[in-house]
């Protein structure tokens, strides 16, 4: 295939600007995770009652964070609003806990009565001394002891009772087995650590009129309350959301090149570099990692069947008690892992399909690189899921944080599975540069090849701050580095990668020059970073991070709606590429990849509404105080994690099927891949518009209402017209399961199974 000079020359300054918007905006976010350090909520040497005796220590507070994070409690329930959602917020319910006893403590003292049995005039002023009490800080820097009062004290003897009975009490808590921790040391020590956090929700910093999680949760029995800086920066964050879309659809309106332009001299199908390649050893060995993927995303989504029920069924799976063999913890442990898995091992693959296409040549020895790469894959997948089951179960003594659950959500895997992990990364890095060596000495026409190898070289280095904390770590400080990964690995480099997938698949179609192709990667890169790298700090409003924080997260996490809404146009223009005719014969140039770019098309459609629409919903200061762990967040997880995520990696894995299949096997399978790719996005919706999002509405109502805490509670959860949503969400799940993954699993199978049967019927593949 020959480009025209035209479509081997870009500007640099769409690479210098690229790479100026990385630099100011790591600069930044660095600066603000350096304040954490400082910012986070102090852990206090001693904590002392009235008459200076000693009720906890520090050690007593690390000890009892390696209790949360050991059995995985972050995946039962949440603490500063970030985890789970069977469970209750352990912080919140704390809080609410020592306003309640309180009460009872100081009316007693007073009075001689219970709260509820005061006078309203009497119950009024003890609720307001609570309230003062509780917002008052007394921790003393200096001696690094804090001071509780009597009320404070008989808050804390009390929630070591109320923890105690929740993980190993007569009746047991929902989605776990029946004294899910035993030791009463453990349990003592894992209340400490919650009366740390809750004191750390409702203390005032020194010197302001909010707490270290800037008054969050909302419990105004406790003084908790949104902050005047909520509003203010709520409020700017939608004035710099109208400057930026202003200012960006000007930009597309005044250059009309940009987005996906069709190439003006297409090529001939039969000359088309894509179509007229014949597959290397390296890229049919590829045809595994598709069948993995295809057996990982089978397993997530049957354990997302079940920890959906847990929820309607807290104690049984339709009567059947699984708690014992597969408690909530781990079953949503496993969700979360394996949809990781399966979507990165999806664009390993993607990466390790098209590098040899891209550079010209296989080298030697590629194949068995891939082989020694699926193995080391394997290995990690595998060996951190029964790692993970062993720690829980408190199989593995100390070593738990090494091999078995480190208790983080999304990054739960042992500390040497992530090392591992992290290894392979980096060797799949160097299979991929082999490839591609050839094409990046090769003057102008290297960048887009050179940007294959960046996007993918990022993966692997913004992997890194999984290793940047340890059990012993603040949790403020851990959360950061944790939606460093989440937020930067997940949301933003993988999507760059995915980005030059795409872009390097319409260009060896002939589809768009490589002009553009590179044009589009920069314009993503620029458009995705400018607001993505720091609003990355919208997780950490109400984590222990300071007011900085949330001023610049709020405003720059309101520009990333400017990109996702900016994907309207990239549905509009791969539609109009995939009725794209080649001007000699008359055939639609992707006609064989038609169903690659229609998954691409969804993911558009996705990102607009689970990224944009849902993801601003909630990602506004003051929606975010009442929404973070309600149903809202599971909501934008779903349609943005799988609709955008999980749909660009099935668009991979359809690149790699419909190019590795032989025609016979291709007409078996069609008629499935159609019929899936209709009940992945029908069933994905019905899950929304049935429960998810007017659940979450239900519970931000009953959030406002009555209180973060109560919103979390069994009474609410477990009842009413939530409850019936949960129920009703099973037609989705079902139209989900069945007619969208096991018809895409049962294709993918039959291909790579047909591959290995019929090694005679490879040749090169052909329109």
């Amino acid at each position: 295939m020959h480009e025209s000079e035209e479509t081997t020359f870009l500007s640099p300054w769409w690479r210098h600007s690229a790479i100026l918007v990385m630099i100011a905006g790591f600069a930044v976010l660095s600066y603000i995770t350096v304040r954490t350090y400082t910012d986070a909520p102090p852990i206090p040497d001693r904590v002392e009652d009235t008459s200076g005796r000693t009720l906890f220590t520090s050690a007593d507070i690390l000890r009892g964070q390696e209790v949360f994070l050991k059995y995985g409690l972050m995946e039962h329930g949440t603490l500063w609003g970030h985890g789970a959602y069977l469970g209750p917020d352990y912080s919140a319910d704390t809080v609410h806990e020592a306003v309640e006893v309180g009460r009872d403590t100081l009316a007693q003292t007073r009075y001689g009565r219970r709260y509820a049995a005061l006078e309203a005039g009497a119950a009024a002023e003890i609720a307001d001394a609570v309230r003062r009490t509780l917002k008052e800080n007394r921790y003393d820097p200096a001696t690094g002891t804090l001071r509780f009062t009597e009320i404070e004290a008989a808050a804390f003897a009390a929630s070591r009772q109320h923890w105690g009975d929740f993980f190993s009490g007569p009746t047991a808590a929902a989605g776990l087995p029946l004294k899910y921790i035993r030791e009463r040391s453990e349990l003592d020590d894992l209340a400490t650590y919650f009366t740390w956090a809750a004191w750390a929700a409702v203390a005032n910093r020194p010197g302001k009129d909010y707490s270290y999680t800037n008054n969050w949760p909302y419990d105004p029995a406790a003084g908790n309350t949104p902050s005047g800086q909520t509003y203010l920066w709520s409020a700017l964050s939608l004035i710099t959301l109208l400057g930026g879309l202003g200012t960006v659809l000007f930009l597309f309106g005044r250059f009309d090149y940009l987005g996906w332009h069709q190439s003006p001299t297409a090529a001939h199908s039969h000359d088309n570099r894509l179509l007229a390649w014949t597959w290397t050893p390296s890229q049919r060995a590829t045809a595994w990692y598709l069948a993995v993927v295809a057996a990982l995303f089978l397993a997530q989504t049957l354990l997302g069947g079940v920890i959906a029920h847990y929820r309607v069924e807290p104690g049984a799976f339709y009567g059947v008690d699984l708690s014992h063999l597969l408690p909530y913890t781990l079953a949503r442990t496993w969700h979360l892992q394996l949809a990781i898995f399966w979507v990165a091992t999806a664009w390993v693959a993607g990466g390790l399909l098209l590098a040899p296409l891209v550079g010209g040549a296989e080298p030697r020895g590629q194949r068995a690189g891939v082989v020694v790469l699926l193995v080391a894959l394997a290995v990690v997948v595998f060996g951190s899921l029964f790692g993970e089951y062993l720690g829980i179960n408190g199989a593995l003594g100390q070593a738990w944080f090494w091999l078995g659950h480190q208790g983080s959500e999304y990054l739960d895997l042992g500390r040497f599975w992530q090392i591992l992990l992290a290894a392979s990364l980096v060797f799949w890095l160097v299979l991929l540069y082999r490839a591609l060596r050839p094409v990046m000495r090769r003057g102008n026409r290297s960048e887009l090849g050179a940007l294959f190898l960046y996007a993918a070289a990022a993966i692997p280095i913004f992997y890194l701050p999984a290793l940047f904390f340890g059990p012993h770590t603040n949790f403020a400080v851990i959360d950061n580095w944790r939606f460093w990964i989440i937020h930067l690995w997940v949301e933003g480099f993988f999507e760059l990668f995915a980005t030059v997938l795409v872009a390097v698949m319409f260009h060896l179609l002939g589809l768009v020059t490589a002009k553009t192709a590179t044009r589009v990667v920069y314009l993503d890169a620029i458009l995705y970073l400018g607001g993505g790298i720091l609003g990355t700090g919208h997780h950490w409003y109400f984590t222990g991070q300071g007011t900085l924080n949330m001023g610049v997260a709020a405003c720059f996490s309101a520009l990333e709606v400017v990109p996702l809404t900016l994907l309207t146009l990239d549905a509009w223009d791969f539609i109009r590429l995939r009725s794209r005719r080649c001007e000699e014969c008359g055939e639609a140039l992707s006609n064989r990849y038609r169903w690659t770019i229609n998954f691409l098309m969804a993911v558009g459609v996705w990102n607009f509404v689970g990224a944009g629409i849902f993801g601003f919903l909630i990602n506004l200061p003051i929606v975010s105080y009442f929404e973070v762990g309600t149903v809202l967040t599971p909501n934008h997880g779903h349609a943005a994690l799988f609709g955008v995520f999980g749909m660009l990696a099935l668009a991979v894995v359809i690149f790699g099927l419909r190019a590795l299949a032989s025609e016979t096997a291709w007409a078996r399978v069609e008629r499935l891949i159609t019929l899936g790719f209709w009940g992945l996005n029908v069933g994905l919706a019905l899950m929304i518009v049935l429960d998810l999002f007017p659940a979450g509405v239900l519970q931000l109502w009953d959030v406002i209402a009555n209180g973060y805490w109560h919103a979390r509670q069994p009474a609410f959860t477990m009842s009413g017209l939530f409850h019936a949503l949960e129920w009703v969400r099973l037609v989705g799940d079902g139209v989900f399961l069945v007619a969208g993954v096991v018809p895409l699993v049962t294709a993918t199978l039959m291909v790579v199974l047909e591959r290995g049967t019929h090694r005679s019927e490879e040749r090169a593949l052909r329109v």
